[in-house]
């Protein structure tokens, strides 16, 4: 298949719209000898002649005005296309988190990184369960977990231990009735770690763990948090609710901790060379530092 040159099309444009060498050679700022060799040149590799002369002016040949009319629209679609590619925006990059997570520690630091880094555009999806962060289609996914919980290679962020958390009716029962008894009766509300917190939890606590005594699921967790509030029953929380503890709407309920559990991000293998996620891994890093 023969291949024309993209310069001597433009030319023969340019060449057939005003009708002239000499016109030609002035918009394209070029020599007239240089516009007439393009053309002839163009004219031998095509096989046919584009222009005729006749009273001393210049017309198009039928084949020339053909020519014209399909170049005209291919050659403006080949200048979009290439604009487009050049200029192209980089997909987001995909970020898979727990709402909670999000809103209370990432949200109001990610205003440094957007600033530092504003040619990368940020995507977050939902990730409720540590089993979705391999299946989920997100560049990096960052969950509430214990060491050994995730499969595939990860880094913990930084510690964050969890107990029981209530409202104050909760809490108040606790007071009256002994912490045991209450983690004994009330609805446990799922975690992020698919119970395993839980478990670890009355381990720790020297309870017998029932996993018929979960009484609600709710995969957003900052929708948890308000079932807490309203009193649907105990889940456990870390020091990202500290707002409500202070407030005093979140009572935490136990001074046993999980404190082997944190944050944890994983980066999936395809995506490691990925100039944007390594920034963002580095600036996760840096910002951890701070929460440690």
């Amino acid at each position: 298949m023969a291949i024309y040159s993209y310069d001597m099309l433009r030319t023969f444009q340019v060449v057939a719209h005003n009708l002239s060498m000499t016109r030609a050679a002035l918009q394209l700022n070029q020599s007239k000898g240089s516009v007439s060799y393009q053309i002839k040149t163009l004219e031998q590799q095509l096989g046919f002649a584009l222009f005729e002369r006749a009273n001393a002016r210049l017309h198009l040949t039928s084949e020339g005005r053909r020519l014209l009319q399909v170049s005209q629209v291919s050659l403006d679609q080949i200048d979009q296309e290439i604009e487009g590619l050049r200029y192209k925006e980089p997909a987001p990059l995909t970020i898979a988190l727990q709402t909670y997570f999000l809103s209370r520690w990432l949200s109001p630091r990610l205003m440094r990184f957007t600033a530092a880094h504003p040619e990368i555009g940020l995507r977050f999806v939902p990730l409720n369960f540590i089993g979705e962060m391999e299946s989920i289609d997100a560049d990096i996914s960052i969950c509430w977990a214990k060491q050994g919980m995730i499969d595939a290679p990860h880094e913990r962020l930084f510690a964050c231990p969890a107990c029981p958390t209530g409202n104050d009716k909760i809490a108040a029962r606790v007071l009256e009735d002994g912490l045991d008894k209450i983690m004994l009766s009330a609805p446990l509300l799922l975690d992020s770690s698919e119970s395993t917190g839980w478990q670890d939890w009355f381990n720790r606590a020297g309870l017998d763990y029932k996993n018929s005594q979960q009484g609600l699921s709710i995969a957003d967790s900052n929708s948890r948090v308000q079932a807490v509030i309203d009193g649907q029953g105990v889940a456990l929380w870390d020091r990202l609710v500290a707002p409500e503890v202070s407030s005093g709407s979140l009572h935490y309920l136990s001074d046993i901790w999980l404190d082997d559990y944190g944050y944890y991000v994983q980066a999936k293998k395809i995506n490691l060379e990925s100039k944007a996620v390594d920034l963002f891994l580095n600036w996760l890093r840096d910002e951890s530092m701070d929460a440690n």
